[in-house]
This record gives C-alpha cells, sequence and structure tokens, in this order.
C-alpha cells in the first residue's frame, strides 16, 4: 500500500481548491480558536482502535447470526447491519488515508491497517488513497476532481440514479477508478492492481468457504447480499450528503451541511460530517460531531441550509436534482430549508 501524507495529491493538477479557499481559510482561522484547533485535532491510536474492533466485532456476530438464522424477518436486518459495517471500513480507510488514528508517525501501523480496512469493502488502499487526496485537492474542479468527474452520474435521470443502488455500482465505480488510475505512475498502477486481486481473493475466498460449509443460501445471506445489494444503497446515501446540494459559486458551501444525528452518526461512524472534514481534513472522525457544534456560528454567518438525508432522498429521486448543484434555487416541494440555527436549538428540523 502507498501512504500519503494528508493534503498531497497529484503532480500535474491544478489544486483547484486551494485556489479558491484562501479567503474560506481565513474565515475558519477567526471562528475557531487555536486551543479549540488544538483539541478537535487531537489523536488517540485506542479510540479509534476500539472502535475498529467494534465493527469487526458486529461484522463477526452478524456473519453468525446470518448463517444460523434463515427467518427473513432475522436475516434481513442483519444483513443490513452487515452490509453498512462493510461500507463503514472505508470509513476507517479514510482515517487511515488522512493519518488521523496516531498521534506521530507510524507508517507501518497505517500500512497494515489500509490493507485491513480496505479488504472488507473490497477497494485498493492504494487507489483509495491517491483518489481522496486529488478529491480534497481539487474540490470544485468538474475536472481534476476525480469522484466528481468519473463517479458523479453524468445522466440526470432517476433510473440512471437508481443504478448506483444496485449491483451495477460496483462496475460504474470500477471503471471510474480504472479510468482516473490510467493517469498514476505505472508503479502505482501496478501496485492498485495486486490489491484489488487480493481483495478480490479474499471476498471469492470468503464466499466459497461459506458456501462449502453452511451451504448456497447461508451464503447468499451473509455475502451475496450484504455486499451487492446493501453496501450499493449505503454507498448512494452516504454519498448524497458529500458534495451534490451545493451552491457553486461559495467554497465554502462546496459540500453539503448535515444535521447531525444519532442514528446517522453511529451509521456512517461520523461520515455524514463531510463538510467539516473538508474544513479541516486532520480531525478525527469521533471530534467531527463537536466541531460541529463550535461551528454553528458560521454557519449561521454565512446562511447555510441544514439538509438531512430524507430531504436529500426526495430531491434527489423525486425531484431529479442534479449533482452539485444548489438545490434551493428551485422551490422543493418537500418544503422550504431554513438558515442554520444551532442543532439543538427550539424549532429546528429534524
Amino acid at each position: 500500500m502507498v501512504v500519503a501524507e494528508a493534503g498531497v495529491a497529484t503532480p500535474g493538477k491544478s489544486h483547484y481548491y486551494s485556489q479558491h479557499a484562501a479567503g474560506l481559510r481565513a474565515e475558519l482561522g477567526r471562528a475557531i480558536t487555536r486551543d479549540q484547533m488544538r483539541v478537535f485535532h487531537r489523536k488517540s491510536g485506542a479510540r479509534h482502535l476500539l472502535v475498529a474492533f467494534r465493527q469487526f466485532a458486529i461484522l463477526g456476530l452478524a456473519t453468525w447470526g446470518l448463517v444460523h438464522f434463515e427467518n427473513p424477518l432475522v436475516w434481513i436486518p442483519l444483513a443490513i447491519v452487515e452490509g453498512l459495517t462493510i461500507f463503514n471500513f472505508t470509513v476507517l480507510l479514510h482515517e487511515v488515508v488522512h493519518h488521523t488514528v496516531f498521534e506521530g508517525n507510524h507508517e507501518r501501523a497505517y500500512r497494515l491497517l489500509g490493507y485491513l480496512y480496505a479488504i472488507p469493502s473490497g477497494l485498493s488502499a492504494s487507489q483509495f488513497t491517491r483518489w481522496h487526496l486529488d478529491h480534497h485537492a481539487e474540490l470544485g474542479s468538474e475536472e481534476d476532481d476525480p469522484k466528481r468527474h468519473h463517479l458523479s452520474p453524468k445522466v440526470n435521470a432517476r433510473w440512471y440514479k437508481l443504478l448506483y443502488c444496485t449491483p451495477a455500482l460496483f462496475p460504474i465505480y470500477f471503471r471510474a477508478a480504472r479510468r482516473e488510475s490510467a493517469t498514476y505512475p505505472e508503479e502505482l498502477q501496478r501496485q492498485i492492481a495486486f490489491e484489488r486481486r487480493l481483495a478480490m481473493a479474499a471476498h471469492l475466498g470468503a464466499l466459497a468457504a461459506l458456501w462449502y460449509f453452511f451451504g448456497f443460501y447461508a451464503a447468499l445471506r451473509t455475502s451475496i447480499v450484504p455486499v451487492f445489494f446493501v453496501f450499493p444503497v449505503a454507498f448512494t446515501v452516504n454519498r448524497l450528503g458529500q458534495h451534490y446540494d451545493i451552491d457553486p459559486d461559495d467554497p465554502a458551501k462546496w459540500g453539503t451541511l448535515m444535521r447531525g444525528n444519532w442514528f446517522w452518526d453511529f451509521a456512517f461512524l461520523n461520515s455524514n460530517y463531510h463538510l467539516e472534514h473538508h474544513y479541516f481534513p486532520g480531525v478525527p472522525f469521533y471530534r467531527l460531531p463537536a466541531l460541529q457544534r463550535a461551528l454553528v456560528p458560521f454557519y449561521e454567518s454565512k446562511h447555510m441550509r441544514w439538509q438531512s438525508y430524507g430531504r436529500l432522498l426526495y430531491g434527489w429521486f423525486i425531484l431529479n436534482r442534479a449533482p452539485h448543484t444548489d438545490w434551493s434555487a428551485v422551490k422543493q416541494a418537500a418544503g422550504s430549508t431554513q438558515p442554520a440555527a444551532h442543532p439543538n436549538a427550539p424549532g429546528t428540523q429534524h
């Protein structure tokens, strides 16, 4: 695995975000004190590893339940839990990419964790690292941001958007990754190919073992349904809360402001605080809720709108909003959005 430093992107790209966000950085520097910054950037390897242990425990218990229970009222909820858990290993991998696990330099530990988190979700850690750091550096660019350029739907049609919630997500994603990785140095391309083969072998081996020891239907419940039918839905819902409802004219609003919620905080391991993460990518995921609370006055000063996954899903599929546009430009049938207020203030929408 190639471990890159947070903020280091592909040479030759435009570094679009830094060119346009100088004013924003100054505003954020005034919004968060230095003492707050030190607290928010404090890393705890033990805390991270405890969450990782919990995720592997959930994965193991869900797998055990899916093997032993055939009642749909039991195994379907367990399959949803397992699919979300598999998705959340990408969140833990994301922490590795930004070096927010340990204080100090622990390259071997980061490399090991990168493999450990990438394999359950079928990813190449090196691909994910380069892809994601380029996304940060090129946020706002239609061409140089790989997530926007290669992965965002280019056909603004409901049927095409729905494909992202199905097993079709995998050829869509890997085609996007292949197109972007074709621009990488050959050594990195070889490393990515090796890691993909390793992840695929691990998944096929697990599927074969489950099928052999417990039968086809157990393999269906424990592997096929969570990976191919739950993971894509989790991926799509999570991605809706990143950069689809934005204000293209204001770098402060190039991410979607998602209201904190105990369920989504747990279900997505705080990756629903994506805007805050782009503001301060060195903040560990478990400190993002506190960071959002500290930024409420800044959001109010910028007249930013809170979003929820329910409204995003309505806007995406029912109103057929286009990605990376301002969804408030047209009055939504779901109700008008409100200026930012404290998440726990009376009268705020949840």
